[in-house]
């Protein structure tokens, strides 16, 4: 992880804002992070020391069961927060937050504005929004796995997944995502594979049709 020092941070700054969020300044000790794919952006029940938000790049969000299995339960990208629970409740388990591609945070100290945030009106109002969306997303994605083939939610996980077009993800991952099985898995990544829509290469694969993954998943949209 990297975190912006000196001209660095204040070129980020000077081309990006998020000050239109809160009713108070923030900048001055607002970091700015910087992480690699795979690399950890929150260890799971560690509570965060900053509230993220996320400017570039995608993560996925991970939780451990009781009998010790691990399962991807949704993803994240620009525009999302990271740290907002925790934010809101003194009590609540973290969940393990992974970067999938190259991620830039802005990071606000969580100690030091708690206060303020939870007592600004205009930043409260941006945090429902983003809570509510959020929300309806979940539960569209649940309805989707009931209701569409997997074909078409598959396509819509690899665009979701890839970084710099290679899809590099586990299959034990995938399906316990997808509710698939392994056996079928690998059946409908041999059709894309025989479509020309992917090129498999050792263990990943890289995406020769956009085009073609898009309009699979494009069913899959809420409207």
């Amino acid at each position: 992880m990297e975190i912006y020092k000196n001209g660095k941070r204040q070129s980020y700054l000077k081309e990006h804002s998020i000050a239109h969020l809160f009713s108070f300044p923030v900048e001055e000790f607002l970091q700015i992070h910087e992480y690699q794919r795979d690399e950890w952006i929150i260890q799971e029940g560690m509570r965060p020391d900053f509230l993220f938000y996320i400017m570039e790049g995608k993560a996925k969000i991970y939780v451990t069961h009781q009998n010790g299995k691990v399962s991807l339960i949704n993803f994240i990208g620009a525009n999302d927060y990271i740290g907002e629970m925790e934010l809101l409740h003194d009590v609540y388990y973290t969940k393990g937050i992974q970067a999938s591609t190259k991620t830039v945070c802005f990071a606000l100290p969580i100690h030091r504005y708690r206060a303020q945030l939870l007592e600004d009106s205009k930043f409260l109002r941006e945090l429902t929004r983003f809570l509510s969306a959020k929300a309806t997303l979940m539960a569209a994605k649940y309805s989707q796995s009931l209701a569409f083939p997997l074909e078409n939610r598959l396509a819509d996980f690899i665009l979701e997944t890839a970084d710099e077009g290679v899809y590099k993800e586990k299959h034990v991952t995938v399906c316990d995502y997808l509710g698939t099985s392994y056996r079928h898995l690998l059946h409908v990544l041999t059709q894309f594979c025989d479509k020309g829509y992917l090129q498999k290469e050792g263990r990943n694969y890289q995406i020769k049709q956009y085009h073609s993954l898009y309009e699979l998943a494009q069913v899959l949209k809420y409207k």
